[in-house]
Parts: C-alpha cells; sequence; structure tokens
C-alpha cells in the first residue's frame, strides 16, 4: 500500500502543478507535512470540476454521479483504485474533514450540469459550494485537530474562498459565455455589461478580500505563508482586472505572467518573514 500511496499523491501533485502554478506556488510554502493533504484536495475539487466543464460529448452527468459514487465509496472503504480519490479520502479520513463540506461541494457541479443563469440566492449557494466549503477543507488540514482555531478562522477561509471564485468569475467571462453559456452574475445580460456593472462586482470581491486577510494573519505559523501566497496572487490578478476596461475584460482572459508570479512570491515572503503581513 505503501507504493500504491506514493503513487496516488503523486497523481494529485501532478494535478495542481499542471493545472495551476500559482496555487503549486502557495501550497509548496506551507509546511511539508500539510502539502500532501492540500494536494489532495485540489486534486478532487479539479477533477469533479473537469468533468463539468470540459467533458463534452460525454455523458457529464452520468460521470459526475459515478464520481460521486467513487468518492462516498472511497471514503468509507479507505481505499480506492482511482488515485486521486485515494489520496482524497487520506487526507478527509485523516484530518476529519466533514461530508457536508464535500456534499455541498458536489452539489455546486451538479448545479454547472444544467443552469447557465443565477438568481441571487442561487449564486451565493453555489459560491459556497464550489469555493468556501474548499476553504473549510484545507482549513481542517491547517488547524491540524484544533477545532477551537478552525471555528474562529472559518468565516475568513470563507471569505477567501469567495473571493477567489469571484476574481475567477470576472477572468474567465468570456470562456464561460462564449464556451459554456454561463453568466455567474445575478440578474445581469451580456449585452448590458458595463463599466458600472463591473464596478459593483469588484467592490464585493474587495470586501471578501479585506475580510479573508484578517483571518490568514491569525492562521497557523505551518500555513500562513502558503495562503498569503496565494492571496497576494490572486489579489494582484485582481488590481489587474480592475485596471482593464469592461470591454477588454469580456473579451481577454486577464492572466498574471510566470515572472511576476515569481517576484509576488519573492514578495510574500519578505512580508511574511519581517512579520508585515
Amino acid at each position: 500500500m505503501e507504493l500504491f500511496d506514493e503513487v496516488s499523491i503523486r497523481c494529485s501533485r501532478i494535478t495542481t502543478r499542471l493545472y495551476s502554478t500559482s496555487f503549486s506556488l502557495g501550497i509548496h510554502c506551507i509546511h511539508k507535512r500539510l502539502r500532501d493533504p492540500i494536494y489532495s484536495i485540489y486534486g478532487f475539487v479539479r477533477f469533479a470540476d473537469e468533468i463539468v466543464d470540459t467533458f463534452h460529448g460525454f455523458n457529464k452527468e452520468d460521470l459526475l454521479k459515478r464520481f460521486k459514487e467513487d468518492t462516498y465509496r472511497a471514503i468509507q472503504e479507505k481505499v480506492s483504485l482511482n488515485p486521486i480519490l485515494q489520496s482524497f479520502q487520506s487526507a478527509v479520513n485523516r484530518y476529519k474533514i466533514e461530508k457536508s463540506l464535500i456534499d455541498q461541494f458536489l452539489h455546486s457541479m451538479e448545479m454547472d450540469l444544467h443552469k447557465t443563469t443565477y438568481d441571487a440566492d442561487e449564486i451565493k449557494e453555489y459560491i459556497i459550494g464550489s469555493a468556501e466549503v474548499v476553504g473549510l477543507m484545507c482549513l481542517r488540514v491547517f488547524c491540524e485537530g484544533n477545532t477551537e482555531v478552525f471555528d474562529k478562522l472559518s468565516p475568513y477561509a470563507r471569505n477567501l474562498g469567495s473571493a477567489f471564485q469571484k476574481v475567477n468569475f470576472l477572468r474567465d467571462l468570456n470562456d464561460d459565455f462564449t464556451g459554456l453559456g454561463r453568466i455567474y452574475f445575478p440578474s445581469i445580460k451580456m449585452n448590458q455589461w458595463n463599466t458600472c456593472i463591473k464596478m459593483g462586482i469588484e467592490k464585493s470581491i474587495e470586501d471578501d478580500f479585506d475580510e479573508a486577510l484578517k483571518g490568514i494573519k491569525q492562521l497557523p505559523k505551518s500555513s500562513r505563508l502558503g495562503v498569503y501566497v496565494a492571496y497576494v496572487y490572486y489579489r494582484s490578478l485582481f488590481k489587474k482586472i480592475k485596471n482593464t476596461s469592461a470591454e477588454l475584460v469580456f473579451k481577454k482572459r486577464i492572466r498574471i505572467p510566470n515572472g511576476d508570479k515569481a517576484r509576488l512570491l519573492a514578495y510574500s515572503y519578505v512580508k511574511h518573514q519581517l512579520n508585515l503581513i
């Protein structure tokens, strides 16, 4: 089993590194003992997201249903031949990640199978499942069994997940609309997209980021730098989106070049070392 477990966690590491250089940098900055469970969580949520976003030409509903059943079976039996689920069940069982968080996440993935527009209540529900509960899963790992710290920091973890998701919505605005037919912002028609609407969305993101930073400052030292690196990267991406016209944001996917990511990593490290976060 040791060899199979190593193969499984390597699959989760590779998945994270290939899909997200930004989160990979953040994970590399947390304590070594915490990296693999976070890779495992990322691998799990990425595979579920890929089913609903990119498996065109296949029966996505059946695939997601099968993935969901396999997930719960893996957690219950503490083993899976799917290496991504093998590493995920290990993290879930070791850090006592609640089934309710996994339920909520998978529910949001199911929403993406059929919904293309959302009202205010629906998008709140979607963000909770697709992002906020993922932050709570990671927080379970970061707190390493300390329920008092987990309870105290949970609201901030939710804020950070919400901020990340809303930034992704803005970054992927064109891809989501033209490629998948989805509009994640309530009561907005793309032919009405303008600067005023964009600024209103940005205000809610700014509020989430401000609250999230309060929690990052209180994280255990073993995870604080890594989460701060992800925060700095996403806040920089958000700033770039803010400084881009509404018209261009709709036409072009805004990115942070790899060279700038390295600079942001160095900036985060210095601030962390000097206790300036």
